[in-house]
């Protein structure tokens, strides 16, 4: 008997390893892994290869020419280590393995720990989430910096913005980067910075908080809790430079963005103010070339017209006609030439400074004027047509009231109590009644009854 089996389509073994690699690259971000070195060898290439074991198991590392010269540690066959590391997957031998880019002797486990736990419990406390973030200016013209006076990551962001945004202001918060006491003088300085923006007493755009590299221990006070709460406390966008690209920090988290260098941090908030410099410059080498060719077009018609001379006189004469034309020519030309890049270039500027706030706030304060003088006017004509109707409201009140009734001729009967009389029935022979006309009232005695 035979069984008729669905076909599906078979992966090479080049796919199934791809994909198996893809599959670990997303699952895992940067891993950090203990372990004894095994098997240790230093390629001619200058790359290292080895294996990372403990009592179970082992996995095969391998740590490149580009990283392993920033090490500060030559491992070796036995030593214990940590590293930090992506995992993946070799595809040409389908074999798992880590790729090093960072080694350090074993020892700094507590500090790693350390860093966990905390950055576990801030995460759980909401401090690391993108609804929280301010947005960076990239065209900050007051910066605010938190770091060492003394250090080159302070020169490093100076000489950025000297260049790319001389304009830019820069107040500096002077603080120790590593040992004691380091962590609280930077939460202090970013808590000042600020307090001082909010109460006015100096404006910033932004807040660069950080530091040149170091060993994690150096690093450590920018993992410290009080930096962590401080900047999240903060209503300045903040910006964390801390150490070199490999380096991560806690304040890395909780910063509104993460530079990966100081200077990278000082071309984040900054823009390059020679871009519109360039740009002019680069009209005025089209405008050279368009000139160029121009002259070097109407030179070849002039070598043209000069080849066809034939009597001196007429031709010499003829041939200064042309030269004018073509001169005037040349002339127009580059006038139009110049006059187009001018335009262009006004046309820039323009636009360059009808982005500015202050045009936009008096385009806003002209609305707000016409709309004011707008809603005066319905006001106005709203308050007379209310006026009108009151006034003949009181009017037709008036035509109603008991005074029209008396000046028509009649007359209103009350008792000698001043309640009004409807019914003469209501009354005896002597009773005493009130007749109140237009002009006056009269007392009278009733002395009898009319028929209906």
């Amino acid at each position: 008997m035979q069984t008729d089996l669905p076909t599906h389509p078979a992966l090479t073994v080049s796919e199934l390893n791809r994909e198996a690699k893809n599959l670990l690259e997303r699952h895992f971000d940067w891993v950090w892994v203990e372990g004894e070195i095994s098997q240790f060898t230093a390629a001619s290439s200058g790359h290292w290869y080895f294996s990372l074991k403990d009592t179970d198991a082992q996995v095969r590392c391998a740590m490149f020419r580009r990283a392993n010269g920033r090490s500060k540690l030559q491992p070796k066959t036995g030593d214990s280590v940590r590293i930090r590391a992506r995992v993946t997957l070799y595809e040409g031998r389908g074999e798992f393995q880590l790729i090093c880019e960072h080694i350090e002797a074993a020892g700094a486990g507590a500090l790693q720990i350390a860093f966990e736990q905390l950055k576990a419990r801030l995460s759980e406390e909401g401090l690391f989430a993108s609804e929280h973030k301010h947005s960076i200016p990239n065209d900050a013209e007051h910066v605010g910096i938190v770091t060492s006076a003394t250090g080159a990551a302070l020169q490093d962001i100076l000489t950025i913005l000297e260049r790319r945004s001389p304009h830019t202001r820069v107040y500096v918060f002077p603080v120790p980067v590593q040992g004691d006491g380091a962590a609280q003088r930077i939460a202090d300085a970013i808590s000042q910075a600020d307090q001082l923006t909010r109460d006015g007493k100096i404006r910033l755009d932004v807040l660069i908080v950080g530091r040149g590299g170091g060993s994690p221990e150096d690093l450590w006070a920018f993992n410290e809790e009080v930096v962590a709460r401080a900047l999240f406390a903060a209503s300045l966008p903040s910006v964390s430079a801390v150490g070199h690209e490999i380096d991560f920090s806690i304040a890395d988290l909780v910063a509104d963005t993460r530079a990966a260098t100081p200077s990278a941090a000082a071309e984040l908030v900054s823009i390059d103010q020679n871009e519109l410099l360039q740009h002019v410059d680069q009209l005025s080498i089209r405008l050279d070339r368009a000139v160029s060719r121009s002259i070097t077009d109407i030179a070849d018609q002039l070598s043209a017209v000069k080849k066809r001379i034939r009597h001196p006189g007429y031709a010499l004469s003829q041939h200064r006609k042309t030269l004018l034309q073509l001169s005037g020519a040349l002339q127009r030309t580059t006038e139009r030439h110049i006059t187009t890049r001018l335009a262009k270039t006004e046309q820039l500027m323009t636009r360059l400074a009808a982005q500015h706030p202050q045009q936009q706030l008096m385009r806003h304060r002209g609305e707000n004027t016409r709309l004011q003088h707008q809603l005066l006017l319905q006001i106005k004509q709203r308050l007379q047509s209310v006026k009108a109707q009151t006034l003949y409201q009181h009017k037709l009140l008036q035509s109603l009231g008991p005074e029209q009734t008396l000046n028509r001729g009649y007359a209103i009967v009350t008792d000698a109590q001043g309640n009004l009389l409807k019914d003469a029935g209501t009354r005896q022979r002597g009773d005493e009644i009130s007749i109140r006309l237009q002009e006056g009232k009269l007392i009278a005695e009733v002395t009898g009854h009319a028929q209906k």
